[in-house]
């Protein structure tokens, strides 16, 4: 057994998110297991970038509302006590509304190289609009 008493609260890096995004980390990928599980925090408006994942993520949202969008243009508003699941390889984004905060855990499986997650272009702020749009209906 092993008792890990606190992790240090780390701003998440702005090559992979816009807007203030703050990161606790929870477990790092490791054999045998391989998971990568962190609690992340977003401020209104803040977002990842665009991203993948080899084995796909699963959010639980811990606080707030937050938008996950994909490519196609389909958006869910989850709330605290909601999970969303996003399948391997699905390109997504995710992050709080424009008025709200909202953290989720975050967890995925990852590979021989890391968490498996490939970190494409950031969500443009046309793409966000539509988003919040499309989750208002």
């Amino acid at each position: 057994m092993e008792h890990i008493t606190s992790t240090p609260t780390a701003k998440a890096p702005a090559e992979r998110f816009t807007g203030d995004v703050y990161l606790n980390p929870i477990e790092t990928p490791s054999d045998p297991a391989r998971l990568a599980a962190a609690l992340v925090r977003f401020t209104p408006g803040a977002r990842t970038n665009w991203h993948s994942h080899a084995k796909g993520q699963t959010l639980h949202i811990t606080d707030g509302v937050g938008l996950v969008g994909t490519r196609d243009g389909d958006v869910v508003r989850a709330t605290a006590g909601e999970t969303v699941k996003c399948p391997a390889g699905e390109e997504h984004w995710h992050g709080a509304t424009d008025t709200t905060l909202m953290a989720h855990i975050a967890v995925v499986v990852g590979d021989e190289d890391g968490d498996g997650t490939t970190w494409l272009e950031p969500v443009t702020d046309e793409q966000y609009a539509r988003a919040l749009d499309a989750a208002a209906r």
